[in-house]
């Protein structure tokens, strides 16, 4: 049967490195330096004398805090979960130390992306939004008492501002005022968007 850390299940992963460490499996291969990216002409070869490593270390699933559907200790926007490396596997840092597994010590923590959240339900914020929204009580819910005034005087804009705030509620297009993410269901279905910008990295293209 597969390996299994202690505990609870995790989550076989492919190969990942540990940043600064190198790993050396049994007898077949020497330790391989993983705190760089080796240049673009010895990946393949990194790749080949790799492919014999997959799985090498499995990592736990996220403890996840019941009120905010998020990993717990989740603090600017990562957390981190404990890996376990495979049995017969000896880790070797820069200082020459090594540790040798045998498939129950915790050998690094990964870390994990993470959402910021403020007790604002996305649930709560659609049903609002669809059963009150010509009150307004969504966007007061959420934190914009100016626009849900007005949303209350005008009936909700005769419905017509009720139907574009569900939906743009129902995309997560609008959230709450102070910046935070709705409080969605960990293993939910969540929305991300995807920008562009001069910081966003752009990787060369490769022709063949």
């Amino acid at each position: 049967s597969a390996w299994r850390p202690p505990g609870p299940p995790g989550r076989l992963l492919p190969t990942q490195w540990p940043p600064g460490s190198s790993v050396s499996c049994g007898s077949y291969q020497p330790p391989l330096d993983l705190g760089e990216l080796p240049p673009a002409a010895a990946r393949s070869d990194l790749s080949a004398r790799t492919s014999k490593w997959d799985n090498i270390y499995i990592c736990k699933d996220p403890k996840i805090n019941e009120a905010t559907q998020e990993p717990v200790n989740c603090t600017n926007y990562t957390a981190y979960v404990e890996c376990f490396p495979a049995p017969n596997i000896t880790c070797k840092d820069y200082g020459g130390n090594e540790t040798h597994f045998t498939g129950n010590e915790v050998g690094f923590l990964k870390p994990i992306p993470c959402r910021n959240v403020n007790g604002y339900s996305y649930k709560v914020a659609v049903a609002l939004s669809l059963f009150l929204g010509w009150l307004g009580a969504d966007r007061f819910y959420l934190g914009y008492p100016a626009l849900g005034l007005l949303k209350f005087c005008t009936v909700g804009f005769c419905g017509i501002g009720s139907l574009i705030d569900f939906i743009l509620i129902s995309m997560q297009i609008v959230g709450p005022s102070d910046g935070s993410s709705y409080i969605i269901d960990y293993y939910g279905t969540r929305l991300t968007r995807l920008s562009i910008t001069n910081e966003t990295f752009r990787k060369t293209q490769l022709y063949p």
